[in-house]
C-alpha cells in the first residue's frame, strides 16, 4: 500500500504544476458562484490524442563486435511518425547497425522499416515504413519550436519503457537549455522530470499543443527521474540532410571554442562579444588559416557570434559543422586590439567512427583510430588499429591483450589499417593445426609491450 501511495504523488504533483504552469490552455467553466473550474484532463487527453496515435514501438535485431566477437541480439525503443507516407523519426543508438528493423503502430499494425538517413553525432536517425500499395495516409505528428520552451512548461515524454509497447508520463521541462559536457558538441538538451526509462529512447517530449519540441534519448534512473530530450530546433536543422544524403555531412574546422563567461575554468573576459579560441587542433583548417589561442572569434561569413556561457557553445559548434567543405568561409575575429578577417576552408569531417573487424580463434575484435570516436588513441597513432572487444574465456584473454591496445605489429606483419590485421589473422588460422602462436606488438598508455598470442585452443566449439 505505501508503495502505491508514493506511485500516486507524482500524478497528483503533476496535475498540480499543470494548472499552476499551463494555466492559458485550460477551459474555465463558469460556476453558480462565479468562480472557475479548471479540467487540465482535458488538455491532457487533447495533447495526448494527437500524438499518441502516431507513437511507434521499434525493434530490431542489432550486430555488434563489443564482447571480441561478432555476435547479434534483439534491441528495442520508440519512435514517431512525421509524415504520412510513414518517415519516423529515432534514436541513432537505437537502429545503429541494426537490420530487420520492425515497427508496431498504435492499432497493432506492424511494418518493416528501412533507415533513410542518421547522424551519431546528433542521436538522430530517419526510417521509413514499407507500406504495402493502397495503404491509407498514417497520423503523424508535427515538429514544433523547442526555443519556445521554458522551465516549467508541461510536457509528455512518449514510448515503450522496458519494452513494454507504450506508455505516457507527464511532467515539466525542468532546463530548457541543459548543457552536457561531452554530449553537447552541436545541440543543448531539453531537460524533463517526465519520466524516461530505457526503450523511451527516440520517443517524442510533446507540449501542450501536441506538437513533438524534442526527441527522447537519455535517462538518468539513479536519484529521481530525470530525462534529456534532442530539441526539435535541432532536428529541423539536420533533417532536410538526413532526408536527401543519408547522413549530415558535418565539416571540421579544429577549433576549440571557449565561452566569455567561463564558470568551470574560472576564467571571465570583459567583452559582451565573440567567442573565444581555446585552441586548434594539429594539421587543422584553423591552424592553417592562422588562427590562434586567444583569438576571439567575431562572425563567420558575416554572422555574429555571442557566447556568453557554455549554453551557447553547441549553437556556434552546428553553424560551424554545417558549413560547406571545401568552400571558403569568411571568418572576422579579434587578435589583441587588432581586428582581422581570413579566409578558412572546412574540411568534410567524414566518419566519425572506425570500421571494425572480427578475428575469430584469436578472441578479439579490431577498429580502426578514427580522430572524433578515439582521440587519445589518435593523439599517439593517427592511423591505425585498436583492440575493441575482449572475448572471455579466449585465447587474447589469456595471452594478456587488453582493449584499446593498439596494434603494431602481429608476426612479421606491420599494422596499419584493418585489411592489414585482416590478412595477418588468414595467414595465421591457414597454418593450423600446425603453427598456433604469433608474437603482438602493441602500444598500451604509450608505451610498446610485446605478448605471445597462443590460439591453439578453439574456445568457439568448447
Amino acid at each position: 500500500m505505501k508503495a502505491q501511495l508514493i506511485a500516486c504523488r507524482p500524478v497528483r504533483l503533476a496535475a498540480f504544476l499543470l494548472i499552476l504552469f499551463a494555466w492559458p490552455r485550460f477551459r474555465a467553466e463558469s460556476s453558480e458562484a462565479g468562480l472557475a473550474r479548471l479540467d487540465f484532463r482535458e488538455v491532457v487527453r487533447e495533447s495526448k490524442d494527437k500524438v499518441f496515435p502516431t507513437l511507434l514501438f521499434i525493434k530490431g535485431v542489432r550486430e555488434g563486435m563489443e564482447h571480441g566477437r561478432k555476435d547479434s541480439r534483439e534491441v528495442a525503443g520508440s519512435g514517431v511518425l512525421i509524415s504520412a507516407c510513414g518517415e519516423a523519426l529515432t534514436n541513432w543508438h537505437v537502429v545503429d547497425r541494426a537490420r530487420d528493423i520492425r515497427c508496431m503502430l498504435y492499432d497493432g499494425r506492424a511494418f518493416d522499416a528501412v533507415l533513410v538517413g542518421s547522424d551519431k553525432d546528433t542521436d538522430l536517425a530517419l526510417l521509413r515504413l514499407q507500406l504495402p500499395e493502397g495503404t491509407p495516409p498514417l497520423p503523424y505528428a508535427r515538429l514544433g519550436d523547442s526555443n519556445r520552451a521554458t522551465e516549467g512548461d508541461f510536457v509528455m515524454a512518449m514510448g515503450a519503457p522496458w519494452g513494454l509497447s507504450r506508455s505516457v508520463s507527464i511532467g515539466i521541462v525542468s532546463c530548457a537549455r541543459r548543457y552536457l559536457p561531452g554530449r553537447s558538441e552541436y545541440s543543448l538538451w531539453l531537460q524533463t522530470d517526465a519520466s524516461i526509462s530505457p526503450g523511451n529512447s527516440g520517443g517524442p517530449l510533446i507540449n501542450t499543443d501536441g506538437e513533438i519540441v524534442g526527441i527522447s534519448a537519455l535517462g538518468v534512473l539513479i536519484g529521481g527521474d530525470t530525462g534529456f530530450a534532442i530539441p526539435s530546433a535541432v532536428i529541423a536543422d539536420i533533417l532536410p540532410a538526413m532526408r536527401e544524403h543519408g547522413s549530415v555531412h558535418w565539416t571540421w574546422t579544429g577549433l576549440d571554442l571557449q565561452p566569455l563567461r567561463d564558470f568551470n575554468r574560472n576564467v571571465y573576459f570583459e567583452w559582451d562579444t565573440g567567442v573565444m579560441i581555446a585552441g586548434t587542433a594539429p594539421e587543422s583548417p584553423a591552424r592553417r588559416a592562422g588562427i590562434a589561442t586567444g583569438d576571439r572569434l567575431l562572425t563567420v561569413n558575416g554572422k555574429p557570434l555571442v557566447a556568453l556561457g557554455e549554453e551557447d557553445l553547441p549553437d556556434i559548434r552546428r553553424l560551424l559543422g554545417l558549413l560547406p567543405a571545401d568552400k571558403p568561409a569568411r571568418f572576422e575575429f579579434m587578435r589583441q586590439a587588432k581586428r582581422l578577417e581570413i579566409e578558412l576552408v572546412p574540411l568534410a569531417k567524414g566518419q566519425v567512427e572506425g570500421e571494425e573487424l572480427d578475428c575469430p580463434r584469436w578472441d578479439f575484435t579490431a577498429k580502426a583510430i578514427n580522430r572524433f570516436d578515439n582521440p587519445d588513441l589518435f593523439f599517439h597513432r593517427q592511423q591505425g588499429v585498436f583492440v575493441y572487444g575482449i572475448k572471455r574465456p579466449g585465447n587474447a584473454a589469456n595471452s594478456g591483450l587488453a582493449q584499446r591496445d593498439i596494434l603494431l605489429r602481429i608476426g612479421d606483419r606491420e599494422i596499419n589499417d584493418l585489411d592489414d590485421v585482416r590478412q595477418a589473422h588468414t595467414d595465421a588460422l591457414a597454418g593450423l593445426p600446425g603453427t598456433h602462436r604469433v608474437l603482438i606488438s602493441v602500444l598500451r598508455n604509450g608505451r610498446m609491450h610485446q605478448l605471445v598470442l597462443d590460439y591453439s585452443r578453439d574456445f568457439q566449439r568448447k
